[in-house]
């Protein structure tokens, strides 16, 4: 990390740090008082994103179907794939949550980042202690996209606005209705995932620990 004076913050962005094992307690021994934005959204929909990232890049996957279960006549869901173990969100907060209290973890809705992007931006400069410098003058629509676009400079024009990268966007792969009821199941065992998958404020997490 650079060096950081008193009255600057310094963020680093690093996706795989909040599902990998080893992680929380390296931070915890660099920066106690370190401070975690967590980005999640509907764990299912993730699943398929993942899956329509793969099968961008590659002809030769597998079905989502044959991907995610280990037995598709009984919905035996495989949790041991990728795309499906990431969103496990408890699974993976237990192990922060050994280190650093809740407190110091924001999650931000990617539902909602994408819906009212501004209101979610205002949240986490609360978090971080910062003034509501991003504000809705700061975003766009793409509806070619269906993605808001940042704008450097509020409500300006004269310079491109920052959109989404050609991967994003993509049109999803049509999943069979049943399958997304039995992976959801995978979560009910756990308040975090419910409270996630269900579509609820996730501002009150906290009361579900």
């Amino acid at each position: 990390m650079p060096p950081t004076y008193d009255s600057q913050l310094t963020m680093e962005k690093t996706p795989s740090y909040f599902v990998t094992k080893g992680v929380p307690s390296r931070i915890f021994n660099m920066s106690k008082e370190t401070k975690f934005i967590v980005v999640v959204r509907d764990p299912v929909t993730r699943a398929v994103s993942d899956y329509t990232q793969a099968l961008a890049k590659r002809n030769d996957v597998d079905s989502f179907e044959a991907m995610a279960f280990e037995d598709n006549s009984t919905g035996l869901v495989d949790t041991s794939w990728g795309a499906i173990r990431i969103g496990v969100y408890a699974k993976h907060l237990e192990r922060w949550l050994q280190y650093f209290p809740l407190s110091q973890v924001h999650f931000v809705s990617g539902e909602r980042l994408i819906t009212d992007p501004a209101g979610e931006m205002h949240k986490v400069q609360d978090f971080l202690g910062i003034s509501r410098s991003i504000t809705e003058k700061n975003f766009v629509f793409n509806s070619t996209k269906g993605f808001p676009c940042l704008l450097r400079t509020p409500g300006g024009s004269a310079r491109r606005p920052h959109c989404l990268g050609k991967t994003k966007g993509r049109e999803h792969p049509k999943i069979d209705p049943k399958h997304p009821h039995l992976l959801r199941n995978i979560g009910n065992s756990s308040p975090v995932d419910r409270h996630v998958t269900s579509g609820y404020n996730l501002d009150s997490v906290t009361s579900l620990l």
